[in-house]
């Protein structure tokens, strides 16, 4: 199994368990990290707004204009902001980092 690591607003580091298949968002809701997800992974919020860590971004598949769309919404993008709800773990993303905004 695959893992990664959710860097938590305060700076805290959980590495966890991320099974193939699932989204960053589906990963931290089985592990209790918070991230939101309000519209439970239907590309409809920006509630699961996530910062990929700049040595991971180039790895992920480029967002959809929905993604782009939604992301307009979501408060303290930065250049590699994604929603969590769109990256999907792979093998070849075994251990992603993606940070956790600081505020919103």
């Amino acid at each position: 199994m695959a893992r990664m690591v959710f860097v938590e607003r305060d700076g805290s580091r959980h590495e966890v368990e991320a099974q193939t298949g699932l989204s960053v968002l589906e990963i931290a809701h089985e592990n209790n990290i918070d991230l939101e997800g309000a519209c439970e992974g239907s590309l409809a919020c920006a509630t699961c707004h996530v910062i990929v860590d700049p040595a991971w971004a180039d790895r992920l598949k480029s967002p959809t204009d929905d993604e782009e769309d939604m992301l307009d919404l979501a408060f303290g993008l930065e250049k590699t902001s994604r929603l969590g709800c769109q990256i999907v773990m792979t093998e070849e993303l075994d251990g992603l980092v993606v940070h956790l905004p600081k505020a919103g």
